[in-house]
């Protein structure tokens, strides 16, 4: 059975704890082209602004996922396409491995696992949040970074295996070595994308380019920019299909 990730060309992170750039309206955001919206943040996130993301963007007709970053933040909302729960491969705190989950699961007794799938984390850049709160260990090499992927399609049966180098712009080679490492699962990179060349070099490599403070700091028109580019990004990646004469 196919994903719906599967067709996905750029995601666009929301962050609950921020505000949209000028007068700008999540209608606004939601017209940006962008093949899903993700709603997540790492510090300083509640269900209450959560909920409120999530209204206002779930009268436009763009897939809804809720990205939670710990389960006090979970929320139960139909207008939901589903939860992506990241799972941090190299957190050197075993709590964001396995920990929150089992918390998650331990005190809520209805979670819909029709519509919940996890995120194989692999954060890169160690002065990100992110890698603050999980205490992920940043120093891996391309091939780490593919044994991670492979690993975590393989042995963990993961669907989605993430690249994280939220804050700031990754290596190539990195990305083209995990995309290198995977058969099946959907490889998805976050990290520094800020316009058309940046989206279309990452979307030569990754399944699906993230897009996350840019629409917080330049706004929907470099947004735009970015799903143009990680769309091209995309077919340049697929092979030429030749006729024999």
């Amino acid at each position: 059975m196919s994903r719906p990730w599967e067709s996905w060309d750029h995601v666009l992170k929301l962050d609950p704890d921020k505000e949209l750039h000028g007068d700008e309206t999540f209608a606004d955001v939601c017209a940006t082209g962008t093949d899903a919206i993700e709603i997540g943040g790492t510090f300083d996130v509640t269900a209450e602004k959560m909920e409120r993301v999530m209204d206002a963007c779930a009268a436009h007709d763009v897939p809804l996922y809720q990205e939670p970053s710990n389960p006090a933040v979970v929320v139960e909302d139909e207008a939901l396409d589903g939860y992506l729960v990241p799972v941090v491969l190299n957190a050197q705190d075993p709590f964001w491995i396995t920990g929150a989950h089992k918390e998650w699961v331990r005190i809520d007794d209805n979670v819909d696992w029709d519509r919940t799938t996890t995120e194989a984390y692999v954060i890169l850049n160690p002065d990100a949040d992110a890698a603050e709160l999980t205490e992920a260990d940043c120093d891996q090499s391309p091939e780490d970074v593919a044994a991670f992927a492979r690993a975590a399609e393989k042995l963990l049966g993961q669907e989605i295996v993430y690249v994280e180098y939220s804050g700031t712009y990754g290596d190539p080679a990195v990305v083209e070595a995990a995309a290198a490492g995977l058969d099946d699962a959907t490889l998805f990179y976050g990290g520094g994308v800020h316009d058309y060349d940046t989206a279309r070099e990452m979307g030569q490599y990754a399944d699906a380019v993230v897009v996350g403070d840019l629409v917080h700091d330049e706004g929907v028109a470099a947004v735009r920019e970015t799903v143009e580019g990680a769309k091209d990004g995309s077919a340049a990646s697929e092979p030429v299909e030749t006729v024999s004469e």
